[in-house]
């Protein structure tokens, strides 16, 4: 994906405002070798651009003055209530270094999944996104979490998913929950309340003579 922007020279509050107030948000580049360089970027194509999940979560080529580098996304802040980018934080990659990036989760399959069809369970979304550690070439854009063997009282782990090559997850030593199946407690009662009738037509069974 790619991105243009231009070197901008004034800096502060008051060339802010007026940047944004031309059509165009402010940001910085930084990392690597080179010292950081503050850009302007065309307001309309970032806002755009930050509604694609991809745009998060992949190598950028940046293009600042005609000359590209890549880059990835690492922060931005918008206003409270207005649709306005206010900033744009990237950060240039170097091609032999892994970079730390959260991933966001697609789940799949839950609608074959044990516990959806055998049991009318919900599968809780607990995470929808990852931390991972990989070389910008093997950065993917998302990862499949794939529910199709989930049951009731089950839970999937990041150590459950299955990653790309070269791709780790980052989890600070702790495995923690991706997603969950339950079964809706108006559910239980309502089978509770079939099974009862059931039991109580059994016959009670004879005493000894």
């Amino acid at each position: 994906m790619k991105v243009v922007a231009f070197k901008r020279e004034l800096q502060g509050s008051g060339a802010s405002r007026r940047l944004r107030n031309s059509g165009q948000t402010p940001g910085i580049v930084y990392g690597g070798t080179e010292a950081p360089v503050t850009i302007a970027l065309d307001h309309n194509a970032l806002y755009h651009a930050l509604k694609k999940e991809a745009f998060h979560s992949s190598i950028l080529d940046l293009e600042i003055d005609g000359q590209v580098q890549q880059v990835l996304l690492r922060d931005f802040q918008v206003h409270a209530y207005k649709q306005l980018v206010l900033h744009a934080d990237f950060q240039r990659v170097d091609p032999n270094a892994k970079v730390h990036m959260k991933v966001a989760l697609h789940f799949v399959n839950a609608d074959v999944s044990p516990a959806v069809k055998l049991h009318g369970a919900n599968i809780s979304h607990v995470l929808n996104e990852i931390e991972v550690s990989c070389l910008p070439k093997d950065l993917p854009e998302f990862i499949t979490v794939d529910l199709a063997n989930v049951d009731v009282g089950h839970s999937v782990h990041i150590a459950d998913l299955t990653l790309p090559a070269g791709v780790t997850a980052v989890t600070h030593g702790s495995n923690l929950t991706v997603a969950t199946a339950s079964v809706p407690a108006g559910h239980v009662a309502a089978e509770a309340a079939a099974a009862a009738p059931a039991a109580e037509e059994k016959p009670a069974a004879k005493g000894k003579k």
